[in-house]
């Protein structure tokens, strides 16, 4: 209720206006402000799909910005002039002896003496600024995030037996092929450049089976002799017996 009361008087209270014919000088003022802004838009956190599994991650995202700003007036006026008017008071009522005194009012309202050049301050303003905004965005389901992640794992394991399996039958084929054309007596030259495929592949002979192979059998001096006399030792024929 007080509170009420004191509002009353506020506004039902006399207010008291003073009027004053003295001039006084007036400054004024201008200019401008430019307000800039970056807005930072959120965006989707960091995502990898490894064999249609599909996980989140933290991310950090870093953007550099540049703007400039350029302003001026126009037209452009460096100074203009400003009227002085004549202010003298010298007559215009009289004192109770008849003189002319002054009645507080310009003798001459309205001549201008001279003009005085004043600077209006106008200039181009022109300003340059710069900055970088970073954002992290990090998913709150960490439990999902780390089942995500294992699957994603064991996805990456499933492809590289894959890959494995593939290269497995690659070199088999590689070498099948190679030792089949090795046994046909067909080769790359040396200086082709495919004859690195079979480069590393030799042919060997299989477990339990002979290769073609000789064997020289060794003689000495005295098999020889005694070979050659045992020669006509069997070409003479038996003595007949005495009687």
């Amino acid at each position: 209720m007080k509170r009420v009361l004191a509002a009353l008087l506020l506004f039902a209270g006399p207010v008291n206006a003073q009027v004053s014919s003295t001039a006084a000088p007036v400054a004024n003022s201008s200019g401008s402000v430019t307000n800039q802004s970056v807005q930072v838009v959120p965006s989707s956190t960091f995502s990898s799909v490894i064999n249609g599994v599909s996980c989140q991650g933290a991310s950090l995202t870093i953007n550099p910005f540049l703007s400039s700003t350029t302003g001026w007036s126009d037209p452009y006026e460096r100074f203009y002039n400003e009227p002085v008017y004549d202010t003298i008071d010298l007559v215009g009522a009289f004192d109770p002896e008849g003189n002319p005194v002054p009645d507080g009012r310009p003798d001459n309202p309205g001549s201008v003496l001279f003009h005085k050049p004043v600077r209006t301050g106008q200039k181009t303003n022109f300003s340059v600024n710069g900055g970088i905004t970073a954002q992290i965005s990090i998913p709150l389901d960490r439990s999902h995030i780390r089942t995500c992640r294992r699957a994603a794992e064991k996805q990456v394991e499933l492809m590289e037996a894959s890959l494995a399996d593939k290269r497995l039958n690659y070199e088999i084929a590689r070498l099948r092929n190679c030792a089949d054309l090795m046994k046909e007596g067909v080769m790359f030259h040396p200086k082709s450049p495919y004859s690195k495929i079979c480069a590393d592949v030799i042919l060997v002979n299989p477990p339990g089976v002979l290769p073609p192979h000789t064997h020289s059998i060794p003689t000495s001096s005295k098999t020889a002799e005694t070979s050659d006399a045992a020669k006509p030792t069997q070409q003479q024929p038996s003595s007949p017996a005495s009687p």
